[in-house]
């Protein structure tokens, strides 16, 4: 922020004017007309003039603050975006943003490069190149946290440069995701745009809501949904347990997580224990494993998992339900129509738009 000093100049002339005589008395003595005057210059009215107060300039932007409670001043336009999440880069793009975006992760490249422009710059969202960040100097940069780890803010620096840093911290609810999409759109000048957002994920979650609750207690369904399909090298599946939202969407569609009682909430299960939980449906989001539904039917020991016998087994769009935006709306649906195709059909429900 710059300052103004105004420097103020007073100046004063004072002129005298002396009669002098040498030597003999004169003859005659003059007699002045007018007595001799001391004269003095008359000061200005801006020499008079009190000088004014400065004022510093106040913030031009919106202070608010972002989601994780940081006080941030968003700039009146933003016009370049720097977006260090696929999630985030994903709801810019569906609001028509995808052209101001100068930065991205490269999570970001893999999921949506084809939707931005050819000279966008990509960086490491665990490890972003700071002093290149501040020589875009972007109107906005938005964070998801993955940065910054110990209680480190991985972007002071950025901050102390004047760039608008707003974070958004990955949300472990459906309703902290339509937070999340009502501040994006606050930030960008983008209002109206994140609350048609917002309301067709409530026009979906209600439609499901009144399906699912018509369905018996007896009819309700065991599910173990994997992030990680175990291996001889890796024997672990990781899920999703208690506080996500994923176990709030499985809950929503009338079904049991078969992890919805772990201590952690995305824990690691044994296969000992995953078999053992011997759940009626199993979704997977892993995009690790090369054509993993066949890999989980024809895993050794798990021949008598109900889901397995049953060929009851899908696979989830990793996007969508990894990244908490609208789109977990779309997991959501699937999930409901997998698990529970003789209650849900797409003619009973209206999907938001993308």
């Amino acid at each position: 922020m710059k300052k103004r000093t105004l420097t103020w100049i007073a100046a004063a002339v004072t002129s005298f004017a002396m009669l002098a005589g040498c030597g003999a008395q004169p003859e005659a003595a003059a007699t002045p007309t007018e007595a001799p005057k001391t004269e003095a210059a008359t000061p200005t009215e801006a020499e008079t003039k009190e000088p004014e107060p400065v004022v510093e300039a106040e913030p031009q932007g919106t202070a608010m603050r972002d989601r994780s409670g940081n006080d941030i001043v968003v700039p009146a336009e933003v016009n370049t975006i720097v977006a260090m999440a696929p999630s985030i880069s994903r709801v810019l793009i569906d609001m028509g943003l995808s052209d101001k975006i100068v930065c991205s992760d490269t999570n970001t490249q893999a999921s949506y490069g084809s939707e931005l422009k050819a000279d966008v710059l990509y960086m490491d969202m665990m490890a972003p190149d700071l002093e290149q960040l501040v020589a875009l100097a972007p109107d906005i940069i938005f964070t998801s946290g993955m940065s910054s780890k110990d209680g480190v803010d991985a972007f002071a620096t950025v901050r102390e440069a004047g760039i608008c840093v707003a974070d958004i911290p990955s949300s472990s609810s459906l309703k902290a995701i339509e937070e999340d999409l009502i501040f994006i759109g606050q930030c960008v000048g983008e209002d109206a745009q994140a609350q048609e957002l917002v309301d067709d994920m409530e026009l979906a979650i209600e439609s499901i809501k009144e399906i699912a609750a018509t369905i018996p207690e007896e009819e309700k369904k065991t599910v173990l949904f994997e992030l990680f399909t175990p291996s001889a090298d890796y024997p672990t599946i990781y899920t999703a347990g208690p506080g996500t939202y994923i176990n709030e969407m499985l809950e929503l569609v009338g079904a049991i997580n078969v992890a919805g009682e772990e201590d952690s909430q995305w824990p690691a299960l044994t296969e000992e224990a995953a078999v053992g939980a011997d759940p009626q449906v199993i979704l997977t989001a892993d995009m690790y494993t090369p054509d993993v539904i066949n890999v989980l039917l024809t895993m050794q020991g798990w021949e008598n998992v109900t889901a397995i016998k049953n060929g009851n087994v899908y696979m989830l769009d990793a996007d969508q339900v990894n990244q908490p935006n609208h789109h977990v709306i779309d997991a959501l649906i699937d999930m409901a129509e997998c698990i529970y195709p003789e209650y849900f059909d797409e003619s009973f429900l209206l999907r938001p738009a993308a």
